[in-house]
């Protein structure tokens, strides 16, 4: 599907430069979940949803971040799937993050009380890891401003100390290409740049890893059989990561659904073209307006943030341009349904 049939999904009621914030839902993800809605309304849907949703949304996703889809959790929420990393690791472990990172990465370690951790800037992170430490999890898009992580050098930094790595990809799938399958584990919430419905995150983790963890809230829809472990204790947790899934909410995954099927069938290397396109189209307009934008870090980004802007961001939302302020900066986020004309008119309003 090319970029602008794809943008007929969408119906914005302003410039919407916010997909960092929360991504709009497509048409038929909207369908789907008012389907559904109706069916449980008229007590029509048993169980309220269906699980083929849930494996659907799963195997779109797993085939965005080219993981097989045995390897791949579903949830609702990002912090519950670092919760489950924090609590398997040992008392004392060293966990390593950059310095600022998203909260939903760092609580989870910071509530156990009885770990070490240790921050560093995102642009050295890779120099800090070291024989001991155990676990290095980080954005590989950074939430504030839209940096990205020097992956490569991260990836070869733990495996040459052997530290597990955790990557949070809520900032990246969705527009940036991405190779799950290298990292031990990554977590995504999936109410941004993959357009569902909050309610939907997806956790994967390789065959190792998934060796170190426990199920902690396992139920019936962890177990290998569904049907027939409906009472007592489950006797039997799936073979495959769906052991670590959370009970799922079916309109979120309903939705979700239509909306990775809609960038399968558009392509991550398409939205990867056209949104870093746009990107670069603003940084070059506000040099002309006397504004630098923040450095995107290791490769060309989808969001752009500009020091000291963040305080217009009221008064765009009034002239119809939505983005965010973040930390006192101009935090602007393109995704699929932005167009060049989008571009111009958040100019106009600034240069205004």
């Amino acid at each position: 599907m090319e970029i602008k049939d794809a943008q007929a999904e969408f119906t914005p009621e302003s410039v919407y430069l916010n997909s960092s914030t929360c991504g709009l839902l497509p048409r038929r993800a909207v369908r789907a979940i008012t389907t559904l809605a109706e069916e449980v309304a008229a007590g029509r849907a048993a169980g309220a949803g269906d699980m083929a949703a849930v494996d659907a949304a799963r195997g779109s996703f797993a085939r965005l971040v080219g993981v097989p889809e045995d390897r791949v959790a579903v949830g609702g929420s990002v912090s519950v799937h670092v919760g489950l990393i924090s609590a398997a690791l040992p008392p004392g472990a060293e966990v390593l993050l950059p310095e600022g990172e998203y909260a939903s990465v760092i609580t989870p370690f910071t509530v156990r009380g009885d770990l070490e951790l240790r921050y560093a800037p995102l642009d050295s992170l890779a120099d800090a890891v070291r024989p001991g430490t155990r676990l290095v999890a980080f954005s590989a898009v950074q939430s504030a401003d839209g940096r990205l992580a020097d992956l490569p050098a991260l990836r070869d930094a733990a495996a040459a100390c052997g530290a597990r790595t955790l990557v949070d990809a809520s900032q990246a799938a969705g527009w940036l290409p991405l190779d799950a399958g290298a990292w031990d584990y990554t977590v995504t919430g999936g109410f941004k740049y993959l357009l569902c419905p909050r309610g939907a995150s997806f956790l994967t983790l390789t065959e190792d890893a998934q060796r170190g963890l426990t199920p902690f809230h396992a139920g019936t829809y962890a177990a290998e059989d569904e049907s027939g472990s409906l009472y007592g204790p489950v006797e039997r947790l799936a073979r495959s990561a769906r052991r670590f899934d959370e009970p799922p909410t079916f309109l979120a995954y309903h939705g979700a659904q239509q909306s990775l099927a809609l960038l399968e069938e558009v392509g991550v290397e398409a939205v990867y073209a056209h949104d870093t396109a746009l990107a670069e189209q603003l940084r070059a307009g506000l040099r002309r307006l006397g504004h630098e934008p923040l450095d995107s870090g290791n490769g060309a980004s989808a969001i752009v943030a500009v020091p000291g802007l963040g305080r217009r961001a009221a008064e765009l939302a009034r002239a119809g341009v939505i983005a965010a302020d973040r930390s006192g900066s101009l935090r602007v986020s393109f995704h699929l349904h932005n167009t060049p004309a989008d571009v111009d008119r958040l100019l106009d309003a600034l240069s205004g």
